[in-house]
């Protein structure tokens, strides 16, 4: 078997490779922008900018894989509010060149894992916490209104043309390496500043209040590879913990595991124009369909991202 990892050179993608390349016995491509560094032995990497569909035509044209993994995405919330042009640009735009290149090419029907975010059912009512796939995304942000129309174009395509595509909606998932644009990441960075002395023991936060459902990514890839194979066509699953924590409380866990003396001080900058307040998954869809539950505690999580930044600032 031949699998696509689009959009590989993130966060996402790294350990996506790692758990293709450990766990079966298939050919692995992956692409990324060519200002971006993808060195990994054992896999094809190409060059790709999902926004033109010239590149995208003669890459699966040639490459013909029978999965296909979208991770290409711009993900970051905070980003989306400030450039939510080119976040409609890639999420949305970008999907689109995917899939019609996919449907025009003929007898040509692979199974694509469309990445979808917990954040598209935004405005949560108290009632259908925690959330299942049967709610209605209320998107309160431009990020989760981009990655709920990529769902919803997924679905439309399934049902027109017959693609063999599967959604998924995964809630936050943190680990090392992780950019420090996200908040788990942020915290155990500004930690390890301050340990090292090379910052001041303040640790700047934004909105502590807002429950997110935290996920360590190898988890999440796990679930990928599974349900790629196992997955049905048409329907959208739901990946997360199945248990969502303040930030306060990941907050907490972070500080517990540092000695420095720290304080915490709220930035009005990292205040979102909106913020959902309870983000939590239902998972049970998804472990009645396939063989899988969250294995990594958040602590080794959380400690091992802290870790992380720790080996990065010596």
């Amino acid at each position: 078997m031949k699998a696509l990892i689009v959009g590989a050179a993130g966060f996402v993608g790294s350990y996506l490779i790692q758990h293709l390349t450990t766990t079966y016995d298939w050919e692995i491509h992956a692409t990324k922008l060519p200002n971006e560094n993808l060195s990994v032995s054992d896999i094809h990497v190409h060059d790709l900018n999902i926004l033109n569909i010239d590149e995208i035509r003669e890459l699966f044209t040639k490459l013909k894989p029978d999965y296909i993994f979208h991770l290409a995405a711009q993900s970051s919330v905070a980003l989306s509010w400030n450039n939510p042009q080119i976040t409609v640009d890639i999420n949305i735009k970008g999907t689109l060149n995917i899939l019609d290149t996919i449907r025009s090419l003929d007898g040509y029907s692979p199974k694509i894992l469309l990445i979808g975010s917990g954040e598209e059912y935004g405005y949560i009512l108290p009632d259908e916490t925690p959330v299942n796939e049967q709610v209605t995304p209320r998107p309160g942000n431009i990020y989760a209104a981009t990655k709920a129309c990529q769902n919803m174009l997924g679905n439309i395509y399934y049902r027109a043309y017959g693609m063999q595509l599967i959604m998924v909606r995964a809630f936050n998932h943190i680990g090392p390496n992780q950019t420090s644009v996200f908040v788990a990441s942020d915290f155990c960075k500004q930690v390890a500043e301050i340990e090292a002395g090379k910052k001041k023991p303040i640790l700047h936060v934004g909105n502590l209040s807002a429950k997110r459902d935290f996920t360590d990514v190898r988890d999440v890839v796990r679930a990928y590879g599974i349900l790629i194979q196992h997955g049905k066509a048409g329907e959208t699953y739901n990946i997360g913990s199945g248990h969502a924590i303040s930030i306060q409380e990941l907050l907490n866990v972070i500080l517990s595991l540092s000695t420095a003396k720290i304080l915490v001080s709220t930035d009005p900058a990292r205040l979102r124009p909106s913020d959902i307040p309870v983000i939590e998954a239902d998972i049970t869809k998804l472990q009645d369909s396939i063989n899988w539950h969250p294995e990594i505690s958040l602590k080794q999580t959380l400690l091992e991202t802290l870790n992380y930044w720790r080996g990065t600032l010596l």
